[in-house]
């Protein structure tokens, strides 16, 4: 039991981290979103370069900031029936989505993704707009470190659930969205 829970603390610590990182990027996404925009109609220049940058934030954000949102209990869920569960039922759902749903189809996407990813960076791979971004491989490797981020986490909410199984109740959910609405009945 010391094992999984020393794991789900530095597994939540470094996806925290990274979560936090990737959190500040919206910051930039807006700003290179605004210079395009006072570039586009108060200068009538633009870039793009620029226009995919902002862009590309974005997504990296998205996709790298997933692992953050799972831990943190923020992803959407239709919870007809799972708000009304007790959290030994929770947990048990949860494991077992998680085994059967989540975790195929994150080694699926990285096993499907590292090709493309290498060859992209071998070939120094430019986006195919004409003066854009030079690097799409950066793209590509996001998709990689989606699979590896979002893997950890989910395998830290694998390992809480199996502690609330072994009766450490307190490990389901622990850690909600802030300002977050907590579900009717929730820990």
């Amino acid at each position: 039991m010391k094992v999984l829970i020393a794991f789900v603390r530095a597994a939540d610590a470094f996806t925290d981290m990274i979560g936090r990182i990737v959190g500040w990027w919206t910051v930039g996404t807006v700003l290179v979103c605004a210079a395009v925009v006072v570039l586009r109609y108060g200068f009538e220049t633009g870039y793009v370069w620029m226009q995919e940058l902002y862009v590309w934030i974005h997504a990296a954000v998205f996709v790298l900031g997933a692992g953050y949102v799972l831990m943190k209990d923020g992803h959407v869920r239709v919870d007809i029936f799972y708000a009304r569960w007790q959290p030994r039922t929770k947990a048990a759902v949860e494991l077992a989505c998680s085994a059967i749903f989540l975790l195929p189809w994150l080694v699926l996407l990285g096993w499907t993704t590292w090709p493309f990813m290498v060859l992209s960076i071998q070939a120094g791979e430019p986006s195919d707009q004409l003066g854009g971004m030079p690097a799409l491989y950066l793209l590509k490797i996001c998709l990689m470190l989606f699979s590896v981020f979002m893997g950890l986490a989910m395998l830290a909410v694998m390992a809480r659930c199996i502690l609330v199984l072994m009766g450490r109740v307190e490990f389901l959910h622990q850690k909600r969205v802030e300002g977050a609405t907590p579900e009717p009945g929730s820990l």
